[in-house]
């Protein structure tokens, strides 16, 4: 079914945002140029000391990689929200986050005072600059996800970044099951290849999402799914649309 977007806007390559996003509401996320990366950490803004966990996540449904009809979990067990569309079928949530020490080796120096919008921003400063205004920090950061990216292992257990997995117009779409801070970050994959730094933008839709029905495919998908919904329904008990 196709949805009507209530708010669209474009994060630009190196750039962060963060908000607080609606149960019942989504996420379409759609890249524009290909190539694109987009690192998202996930709080419960009732209790930020709940967030998104990346070990449970990827126990939880028996995988190495997210797409459509997996779901994103919290540190107690919740659901923040579901992959309910997704065109690529792989993103990447155990390669961690670029710093300022991998983007010099890799790109070299260029800081904002020097290059202004045009310079080489890292993920994990992106993301502690959206932490602080919400009076966090260095200790509350979390392993991120990393969107549109793919990221493999060997047969001698090495991770290997796919190069071109994303292409223009790919897209996924979050559906979130409780009230949720969502940071993101438009900079490059942590093992992103040496080159010219990547300025991959990505359009950012929010749409009403349908109502989660018994037959859903995120909360159907394994067992433990459905235990996550059913603990998202017992701590949002009483507490309506």
């Amino acid at each position: 079914m196709t949805q009507t977007s209530q708010y669209t806007t474009t994060l630009a390559g190196a750039c962060h945002w963060s908000f607080r996003i609606r149960r019942g509401m989504q996420l379409r996320l759609t890249d524009l140029e290909g190539n694109a990366n987009v690192g998202m950490l996930l709080y419960n803004p009732e209790n930020l000391l709940e967030r998104y966990n990346a070990p449970d996540t990827l126990k939880a449904q028996h995988t190495f990689k997210l797409t459509s009809g997996n779901c994103l979990y919290s540190d107690m067990g919740r659901i923040f929200c579901s992959i309910t569309e997704d065109s690529l079928g792989w993103h990447d949530t155990v390669c961690g986050n670029s710093t300022a020490a991998s983007i010099e080796s890799r790109f070299g120096a260029r800081d904002y005072q020097s290059a202004r919008n045009d310079w080489n921003q890292n993920g994990y400063d992106a993301f502690l600059v959206e932490l602080a205004k919400y009076g966090l920090g260095k200790r509350d950061m979390a392993a991120n996800l990393n969107l549109f990216s793919k990221a493999t292992v060997d047969d001698e257990g090495n991770i290997q970044y796919q190069s071109d997995h994303s292409k223009a117009g790919d897209q996924l779409v979050l559906r979130f099951e409780m009230d949720t801070l969502v940071l993101m970050h438009a900079c490059p994959h942590p093992l992103y290849p040496a080159g010219d730094y990547p300025r991959q933008p990505v359009e950012i839709s929010f749409e009403s999402a349908e109502e989660v029905g018994e037959d859903d495919m995120c909360m159907n998908h394994c067992a433990e799914n459905q235990r996550g919904f059913q603990n998202n329904r017992l701590y949002q008990m009483g507490l309506g649309d």
